[in-house]
């Protein structure tokens, strides 16, 4: 019988998929069920120390004989404590030292990862009450188990906060865990990577889910054509033209009307993901609700990056690289499922709207000139432009890192200052205000055009749900105001346009998208109603579903 803590049968059976098969352990009370779980579990060979300095010296000789990992099993307080010689050694001699402690709830140690400038990774595992918590800590095990062998190896801590009872021990069996894998490199010559090339090859949904990206690549044209036959591949704006042949880019308006069978349907069975942040919220969700199979994360840093609860391979190497490195190694099968995804892609219509921030939007979009970088401010800037389709010589950046409207235009600025291409800034009211200080500096040059959309206050807040126009914490949640920015624009050396309607913005946009650096900088104010625009954007996707 197990641990009836799922947090600890989770460690039992994610220890023996990393290659852990020496356990020591320090007796304790808090570390009783965790004791008598590894001692139930067959592949574990147990040695039991009572003098926890000492046992973690003696992991250490462990995994020295053995060139693996050895897990050292202990109580918080002064138990722990003595454990930080053997780690600080471990760290420095580069053992892969798993120190495993338990801990009561609430804990009773103020700091209970005591090690985190000794150790690769510490994490701390809260009581799992959910399916979601589950998951979060499959996913931090996963994490610090593949840290101890990321880049050299060393020692790693996972605190588990156990409540009581805690040393219930009534369950029969344990629960197959996911297992994340990390690959370092893609060698194709080397024997271990066989079984990712073949999975692949037994994979025939296949997605390729692109991720902010700040340059636009082009990829060889001997493998442009399978790897765009082979996967279906989804792009935003933020991607730039980072993806072969004619991808899917209304992925928001696609999933938008589709019912429950056909996203059953159009479930894939292989994701792949690259890049930063993704910002279709449909399309997260959709991933969240029908997971793939298996989820591989390409980036060269190796981070986990587990946007869905579905990953399962981690590649450590640049995307592009591998993306060609694996396009000769593709069986080739008809493309049945990425035409699938392009014929509904093809029904859309495009958008015909109302004067609006998304009426603006989109003709601005439509009028930028050729090889120009269009810098997009945070949130609904970003959200909007994804609706319209861009030329791929047009470099796209944006703030979306932490996804906040901080230093979007001051970051802009810079950009444009060291480019000798027309910049052009899109942003909203509420970021271009918080950021105006920007503006107080005299690096920039006239190779920048700045749109903004003020409609008052974030007119995207209206659609919140059970949020109506007339509440009382409308003012503060949407950041009414009724500022202009001509006054600071001018006194900053921009020409200043503005339009009230759509017959003034096609005055004024001509001008404002000339090919040509003029001798001012412009600032295009655009105005428009934030109710408008919210109930403007509702009919847009009701549309979608007639």
């Amino acid at each position: 019988m197990y641990s009836d803590k799922r947090s600890v049968r989770q460690l039992a059976v994610l220890l023996k998929s990393h290659g852990v098969t020496k356990v020591v352990l320090c007796p304790g009370s808090q570390n009783a069920s965790l004791i008598h779980t590894f001692l139930q579990v067959n592949h574990y060979t147990c040695y039991p120390m009572n003098d926890n300095r000492n046992a973690g010296f003696f992991a250490i000789g462990l995994s020295l004989h053995d060139a693996a990992p050895v897990a050292v099993v202990c109580a918080t307080g002064n138990g722990l404590a003595n454990m930080l010689p053997a780690v600080a050694e471990a760290y420095h001699q580069q053992v892969p030292l798993v120190v495993i402690s338990a801990d009561t709830v609430p804990s009773r140690l103020k700091e209970p990862l005591i090690f985190e400038k000794t150790v690769k990774c510490a994490i701390n595992l809260q009581e799992i009450q959910s399916d979601a918590d589950a998951l979060n800590c499959n996913k931090l095990i996963n994490e610090a188990l593949l840290e101890s062998k990321h880049h050299g190896r060393g020692p790693v801590h996972i605190n588990i906060q156990l409540s009581d009872p805690a040393f219930g021990c009534n369950t029969a069996d344990l629960e197959e865990e996911r297992v994340i894998e990390r690959y370092q490199g893609l060698n194709m010559y080397e024997q271990d990577y066989q079984p990712l090339v073949n999975r692949l090859n037994k994979l025939k949904k296949r997605m390729v889910v692109a991720g902010q990206m700040n340059n636009i690549y082009v990829f060889d044209k001997k493998h442009e054509m399978t790897l765009a036959k082979q996967f279906v591949w989804f792009t935003e704006n933020l991607s730039n033209h980072t993806t072969p042949g004619n991808p899917i880019r209304r992925m928001e308006e696609l999933l938008y009307p589709m019912d429950l069978k056909t996203q059953e349907n159009l479930t894939p069975e292989l994701l792949i993901t690259f890049g930063g942040t993704i910002v279709s919220r449909r399309l997260k969700y959709f991933l969240r609700k029908h997971k793939p199979q298996e989820h591989w994360h390409v980036s060269i840093d190796g981070k986990i990056y587990d946007a869905f609860g579905a990953l399962t391979t981690v590649i450590e190497m640049d995307p592009f690289e591998f993306f060609e490195k694996i396009a000769p190694l593709i069986e080739d099968i008809p493309p049945l499922y990425p035409r699938q995804w392009s014929q509904l892609e093809e029904k859309l219509s495009s958008p015909r709207l109302p004067y609006s921030e998304f009426y603006a939007v989109g003709q601005l979009l439509s009028s930028l000139p050729k090889g120009c970088s269009l810098h997009l401010g945070n949130s609904s800037v970003v959200r909007i432009a994804q609706i319209f389709a861009l030329p791929n010589d047009i470099e796209i950046q944006s703030n979306m890192g932490l996804e906040g409207s901080e230093g979007s235009l001051s970051t802009a600025l810079g950009y444009a200052t060291a480019s000798e291409k027309l910049n052009f800034i899109l942003l909203g009211d509420v970021s271009f205000f918080e950021g105006m200080n920007a503006l107080w500096n005299s690096n920039f040059g006239s190779n920048i055009r700045i749109m903004i959309i003020n409609n008052g206050g974030n007119a995207q807040m209206q659609n919140l749900p059970g949020f109506t126009p007339d509440n009382q914490t409308q003012r503060y949640v949407t950041g009414t105001h009724q500022a202009s920015a001509k006054c600071w624009a001018e006194d900053r050396g921009f020409t200043y346009l503005s339009a009230n309607s759509s017959e003034d913005l096609q005055t004024a946009l001509p001008y404002f998208t000339k090919p040509d650096i003029t001798r001012q900088p412009i600032l295009l104010e655009v105005f428009t109603d934030k109710i408008t625009d919210a109930e403007t954007l509702k009919q847009y996707y009701k549309g979608l579903k007639k």
